[in-house]
C-alpha cells in the first residue's frame, strides 16, 4: 500500500515540476491575493472627503473644526458659503460628508446653552456613513466635555464634580479597532480554501483529458490510495502558501499572533484536508479542467466570502442562510485563526471547530474515493 501511494505521489510531483509555471503561480498567487485584499479591503474611515459650512466663523467654531480635521477621519476638501454648494459637492461625489456650524454657535456656548452643529453624510454607502456618524459623535462629545470642563474652571468650580455617567469603554483583542487585524486572518482562510481547491480540482480530470486515466484504471491501485497519493504533494504546496501568508500577516500587516503556533499548524492541516478533499471531489465529477476550475471557484470563493463570517456576521443572516453556513468549512477555521491570532485561545476553546474540520475532511475524502470508484 505504501509503495503504491509513494508511486502515485512521485508521479504527481514529476507532473507538477514539469509544469513549473503553474507551480510558481501557485506559490506566488497567495501573496498577490493577500496584498490586494489586505490593502484593498479596509473598513476603517480615514481622510473622508468633507466640506465645511461655517456660518459662525468664531474661535469656538474653529476649535470644533480643528477637532474634526486633526482626528484623521475627516479631510477638509472645500469650505463653502451655502447649502446649495454642499448639494453640488455631494451630487458630484467630491465629498462624502459635510459639517455645518450655524450662526450664533459661539454665543450659545458663552451663555451656557446647548450649541447645535450638523453633520451631513452621503448615505449611498451605508457602512462608511455609519462609521462617519459614529466618529463625528465621538469627536463632538469630546469637544463638548472640554467646553464644559473649561466653563467650570472659569467659574472657579474646578473642584466640583462634573455630573453625568462616566462610561469608560475598553476594547479587548483589537484595542485600536484596526480592521486589518480582522480582515487579514480571514484572508488566510479564503486564500487557503481557494488555492487548495483549485490545485486539486484538476488532478483527476487532467488524467482524463490527457488519456492517462486508463493506465490508472488498469493498475492495481485502490481509489483511496490514488486520492491520498495525489493529495500529498498539494498538501506540501498548500502549507508553503499558508506559511508565507501567515508570515506576511504578522510582519507586513502587523497582525499580532497571540496563540500557539503548533496549534495553528495542526488546525490548518485539518482545514487543508477539507479544502483538498473538496478539490478532489470536484475533480472526480468534472468533465474538463475548465468546468473543474469554474466549480472550484463557485464552491469556495463565494461561500467563504459571504457565508463564513469573513465580512458579514452570521448572526445577522436569516435562519435558512445561517443553517447553510454550517456546510462551509471556512466558518470553523475562521474561529480558529482569529482566536489564535487575536485572542490567544488554546485547544480547550477551539477543539469543537477542529473536530468539525476533521469530520468535514474525512467525509469529503471518503466521498471523493467513492465517486472515483463509481466512475471506474
Amino acid at each position: 500500500m505504501k509503495r503504491r501511494i509513494a508511486a502515485i505521489t512521485k508521479k504527481e510531483v514529476i507532473q507538477i515540476l514539469r509544469d513549473w509555471r503553474s507551480l510558481v503561480a501557485a506559490i506566488a498567487l497567495p501573496m498577490v491575493l493577500l496584498m490586494l485584499y489586505g490593502y484593498g479591503i479596509n473598513m476603517d474611515v480615514r481622510r473622508l472627503g468633507t466640506a465645511v459650512l461655517d456660518q459662525d466663523v468664531s474661535r469656538q467654531s474653529k476649535e470644533l473644526l480643528d477637532s474634526f480635521e486633526h482626528s484623521g477621519c475627516f479631510r477638509f476638501v472645500e469650505r463653502v458659503d451655502s447649502y446649495s454648494d454642499l448639494d453640488r459637492l455631494m451630487d458630484h461625489g467630491r465629498v462624502k460628508a459635510a459639517i455645518v456650524i450655524p450662526a450664533g454657535f459661539a454665543r450659545k456656548i458663552a451663555r451656557g446653552g446647548a450649541a447645535a452643529a450638523q453633520i451631513l453624510v452621503d448615505g449611498s454607502d451605508p457602512g462608511t456613513a455609519g462609521l462617519a456618524v459614529s466618529y463625528a459623535s465621538g469627536i463632538a462629545q469630546s469637544y463638548s466635555h472640554r467646553v464644559m470642563v473649561r466653563e467650570i474652571e472659569r467659574r472657579g468650580l474646578a473642584s466640583a464634580a462634573v455630573p453625568g455617567l462616566d462610561l469608560r469603554t475598553r476594547y479587548w483583542y483589537n484595542p485600536e479597532l484596526n480592521s486589518t487585524h480582522f480582515i487579514v486572518p480571514g484572508l488566510i482562510a479564503l486564500i487557503a480554501m481557494l488555492l487548495s481547491t483549485l490545485l486539486t480540482s484538476m488532478t483527476i480530470v487532467r488524467e482524463r483529458e490527457r488519456g492517462t486515466i486508463e493506465q490508472l484504471i488498469a493498475s492495481p491501485i485502490r481509489p483511496s490510495e490514488l486520492i491520498v497519493g495525489k493529495l500529498i504533494p498539494y498538501v506540501a504546496i498548500a502549507f508553503i502558501d499558508i506559511t508565507l501568508v501567515a508570515t506576511a500577516a504578522k510582519f507586513v500587516f502587523g497582525v499580532p499572533l497571540q496563540g500557539s503556533i503548533p496549534l495553528l499548524i495542526v488546525t490548518t492541516g485539518l482545514y487543508l484536508v477539507a479544502a483538498l478533499g473538496l478539490g478532489m471531489l470536484i475533480s472526480s465529477i468534472a468533465n474538463s479542467q475548465f468546468i473543474a476550475m469554474t466549480i472550484a471557484v463557485m464552491t469556495t470563493m463565494l461561500p467563504t466570502f459571504l457565508l463564513s463570517g469573513f465580512v458579514f456576521p452570521i448572526s445577522a443572516m436569516p435562519l435558512p442562510i445561517r443553517m447553510l453556513t454550517y456546510l462551509v468549512p471556512a466558518r470553523y477555521y475562521l474561529v480558529i485563526v482569529r482566536g489564535t491570532f487575536l485572542k490567544g485561545v488554546g485547544f480547550s476553546i477551539l477543539w469543537p471547530q477542529a473536530a468539525l474540520l476533521l469530520i468535514a475532511g474525512v467525509l469529503l475524502l471518503t466521498i471523493s474515493a467513492w465517486k472515483f470508484k463509481k466512475v471506474l
